[in-house]
């Protein structure tokens, strides 16, 4: 396996910890109750800010109403752009992300009547700061390779976490740049979507907000890490705005506290027609007490919500 030049430093490391402690916070509350209007608010956010970076000029006023299907004034292709995005966000389950038919797929979405979409570039490619050449692609010959190698990192290996892979996987896309356009966006989706593998609460968090506002650090990252010769610059700088989204996140979500209906939903959901036991859903709910999940449990057994086997710590349980 050809794994992407990078290394795992202590400041990346510690970025992970923080980032790994407030998802721990945020589970209970939102994968029990999902909440429509974060999920709208942040797909909102989301596809302004990724467009606006690549130069959209339409504003989330625009975008909403263009997501509720109403009558937008502006340039047909910046219309086009959110659309499509819109539409791709949508359908972020259809993708998985490890696939790199799936990227194409993704990709043929977002560019849909804008160009060259789902498909990887035939020619030469550079990317410009104001009239100089910022950075030149490898050549198109290459791309499919590299492509095919960095999906394989994605899906083979086992010991770097999803958090970091996910930044590593936006930098490479950028450094080879394998499409003629959109290159930033699907970076920056399928960043988001491979975060949603660590965690489902990254669906309500926009780190693209936090890219648009630090724009100019952000190309200077990536420029930092192509004369470097590894992504380690970037992935520090990512994992950061990471963390600070889910801090900013924190502060704005006042969920309220889950009650035993919830805990039992959700645990349902998660084990489906499995039997489970006490311990396995303790598990599931670790700031739970044992009293409390004992309680949870008779109690939906007695409401024939559950079928239960057995009795006390060796009881199991089962979805009636």
């Amino acid at each position: 396996m050809e794994i992407p030049p990078f290394k795992i430093t202590s400041r990346a490391l510690f970025f992970v910890a923080q980032i790994q402690e407030i998802i721990g916070e945020l589970k209970a509350h939102t994968l029990i109750k999902p909440s429509e209007k974060l999920r709208r608010e942040n797909k909102i956010k989301t596809v302004h800010h990724s467009l606006a970076i690549e130069g959209n000029s339409l504003s989330e006023e625009q975008i909403t109403a263009l997501l509720e299907k109403k009558k937008v004034v502006g340039p047909k292709n910046q219309i086009t752009e959110v659309v499509n995005a819109l539409e791709l966000y949508d359908r972020l389950s259809d993708f998985d992300a490890p696939k790199e038919k799936d990227l194409l797929k993704a990709h043929g979405l977002l560019l849909r009547d804008l160009g060259n979409a789902g498909k990887y570039r035939k020619g030469a490619v550079g990317v410009f700061k104001g009239s100089q050449v910022s950075h030149v692609a490898p050549s198109a010959k290459q791309v499919p390779r590299l492509m095919q190698n960095l999906f394989h990192f994605l899906s083979k290996d086992k010991e770097t976490p999803w958090l970091i892979k996910a930044c590593i996987f936006q930098y490479e896309l950028e450094f080879i740049h394998p499409f003629e356009d959109g290159n930033g966006r699907m970076g920056r989706l399928w960043q988001q979507l491979l975060l949603m593998r660590q965690s489902p609460v990254f669906e309500f968090v926009s780190v693209e907000t936090l890219i648009h506002k630090r724009q100019s650090q952000y190309y200077k990252v990536l420029e930092q890490s192509d004369r470097s010769g590894d992504s380690t610059p970037f992935i520090e700088f990512s994992l950061e705005l990471i963390l600070e989204s889910l801090e900013g996140f924190r502060k704005e979500f006042r969920p309220e506290k889950p009650q035993a209906r919830d805990r039992l939903d959700y645990a349902l959901k998660h084990f489906g027609t499995r039997d489970f036991s006490r311990k396995d859903y303790l598990h599931l709910h670790p700031d739970l007490s044992t009293a409390t999940a004992s309680r949870d449990l008779a109690q939906a057994a007695e409401q024939k919500v559950l079928i239960k086997r057995g009795e006390k710590a060796l009881a199991r349980y089962r979805k009636r």
